[in-house]
């Protein structure tokens, strides 16, 4: 994410390489991007494109009535089991493929607003 610091009204980018697994996310997958300003009051709830290898670009103007402080921004795919608890890739079935689990943790990258 560019830059990490940012006021109002100036474009903060979101990215995300394709990842090494091949997740085989479809051609119409999409990205939900949220974020949350230092109160935790989410300020952006958007979707947008991302590629069969979940590879994405988003780029977001910061609202003024963003609070000042330590924000956080984050990117899961929308609309999928993105983290099945059970370890199985309900898009894989079938696939003759040895599946690895990840975390399930949020990422969740920091951004802080100034004024």
């Amino acid at each position: 994410m560019k830059p990490t610091t940012a006021k109002a009204g100036e474009s903060v980018t979101v990215t995300a390489p394709d990842a090494d697994c091949k997740p085989r996310y479809g051609d119409h997958a999409r990205i939900q991007v949220a974020v949350n300003d230092a109160t935790s009051r989410m300020v952006i709830d958007a979707t947008t494109p991302m590629n069969d290898d979940g590879g994405f670009t988003y780029t977001f103007e910061v609202p003024s009535q963003m609070a000042v402080g330590d924000g956080a921004v984050t990117a899961v795919p929308y609309n999928i089991d993105w983290c099945d608890d059970t370890g199985r890739n309900h898009r894989a079935d079938g696939a003759a493929v040895t599946l690895q689990r990840a975390s399930c943790v949020m990422p969740t990258k920091p951004l802080t607003i100034t004024r």
